[in-house]
């Protein structure tokens, strides 16, 4: 049976303290060892996630300085470890010691049995979320990426992903429809990549440039065409031949400069401004706008033609509402980047911002879920994310469903798996715990709603 438990490692040179800490702990197999040695030998031999540590060991065993070499070996060889303390020496002063040094928490000495239980299974829930978030990651770098850099598990975008990789190798312009940070721009790219065009990518959002500027961004200028234009400059469809030109925001596009962009699509070629010669460009366009291009083009804002020249392929981009599970995953790469570069002490997100993450609504998108996780790493004090750092305490999930009973059971059965599998990695067992359910059930599920773990 003691096989089945995790491992946890008791480092103390007492042998009463010994007999009485190894049968404190009904939920671990303990390992006792007494000494620095034996201490380093039982790490390398039984990989304990957790292990409790007197700071005073022989032949120190009235100073700390062995239990403090034990504690940086831990530290150099298996940092993953929870390491805590225990000292009757100068507690506080050892104790802020051992925490800077890598330590987890610490106990003082005489011992409360409850209390260090409490603190060593709180260490190994920790450790266990961190290696979660371990796994996820080096999974991400396999499966759940789409056009090299999209990152899913949600059946919704993985549709738009095969829809992008069937018209990459052709040559038709392609329209991203989608709110704002739903991820128009990281698709484009993967168009462009999956393309095989020898070319660059380039982009340009329209809406950031002023309209009396953007005729010279999209189709360059002649040495002295106007005021300031001291040399001759190549527009970005000029910068794009053999390439991809992605228009973000094509909606604001001014009519006088659709008429332009019409004919280069009608005839690959354009003329710069000051220019009297044609130049033949081949360039790929592919565009993308939040605005309702239709309704632009009933108002007379928009021109019909040249919408049927720029959609020949339409992509619906879903929000990350609409992506079950996705908010997790995305959270999750976001977290290890950030804490890598601001905030190494932070391993992952605990139970209720896990929670949280699925239930709030994103109306910002991917974009504001990188937003609420960055400033959710620099401003943590802990080494887990809870909801109350994403701003998200009392977020209440609401669901849009079908009133036809079937229908909405069957919704709310879709969504709950999506959750469910994306907090577990995809693992079955775990996965039917949360939901509840045997694995058996889950599987019948995935096999009559027709989806993949």
């Amino acid at each position: 049976m003691a096989q089945n438990l995790p491992k946890l490692l008791v480092v103390e040179d007492d042998p009463g303290l010994q007999a009485q800490l190894k049968w404190a702990y009904d939920d671990f197999e303990v390992v006792i060892a007494g000494d620095r040695p034996s201490a380093l030998a039982a790490l390398e031999l039984h990989q304990p996630a957790v292990v409790t540590l007197d700071l005073g060991l022989p032949p120190d065993a009235d100073g700390t300085s062995e239990g403090f070499a034990v504690l940086d070996a831990i530290m150099a060889s298996r940092p993953d470890t929870k390491v805590v303390v225990a000292s009757g020496h100068g507690a506080r002063e050892s104790a802020l010691q051992a925490i800077a040094r890598g330590a987890y928490d610490f106990y003082q000495k005489p011992l409360d049995i409850d209390e260090i239980a409490l603190i060593v299974r709180r260490a190994y829930q920790l450790h266990r979320i961190e290696a979660e978030n371990r796994q996820l990651a080096s999974r991400l770098g396999g499966e759940q990426r789409v056009l090299g850099q999209i990152i899913t598990g949600a059946p919704e975008m993985l549709q738009v992903a095969r829809q992008v990789e069937r018209v990459a190798a052709t040559k038709a312009s392609v329209m991203l429809l989608g709110a704002s940070g739903t991820g128009k721009e990281l698709l484009a790219r993967g168009l462009h990549q999956a393309s095989g065009r020898q070319g660059a990518f380039v982009a340009i959002n329209c809406a950031a440039i002023p309209e009396n500027l953007l005729e010279s961004e999209l189709f360059g200028h002649e040495k002295g065409a106007f005021t300031g234009a001291v040399k001759t400059t190549e527009g970005k469809i000029e910068q794009a031949h053999c390439g991809t030109l992605f228009l973000d925001e094509v909606g604001d596009i001014p009519l006088a400069l659709q008429v332009k962009l019409l004919r280069f699509l009608q005839e690959r070629v354009i003329e710069r401004i000051g220019g009297r010669r044609a130049i033949a460009v081949d360039t790929r366009i592919v565009c993308a706008t939040h605005q309702n291009l239709e309704a632009m083009m009933g108002e007379g804002r928009f021109r019909e033609d040249l919408w049927y020249r720029l959609a020949e392929i339409v992509v619906k981009i879903p929000t990350l509402a609409q992506r079950a599970g996705d908010a997790v995953l995305l959270a999750r790469v976001f977290l290890a980047r950030f804490a890598q570069e601001m905030n190494p002490q932070v391993k992952g997100f605990a139970p209720d911002a896990l929670a949280a993450l699925d239930a709030w609504g994103w109306p910002g998108n991917v974009r504001e879920l990188e937003n609420r996780v960055k400033r959710a790493v620099i401003m943590a004090d802990g080494r887990l994310i809870h909801a109350a750092d994403l701003d998200l305490a009392n977020v209440v999930g609401e669901e849009t469903v079908s009133l036809n009973l079937k229908a909405a059971r069957e919704q709310a059965d879709r969504v709950v798996i999506r959750q469910a599998l994306a907090r577990s990695e995809g693992n079955i067992s775990s996965a039917a715990k949360l939901l509840g359910i045997s694995r058996p059930t889950l599987y019948d599920l995935l096999k009559q709603y027709a989806m993949q773990a």
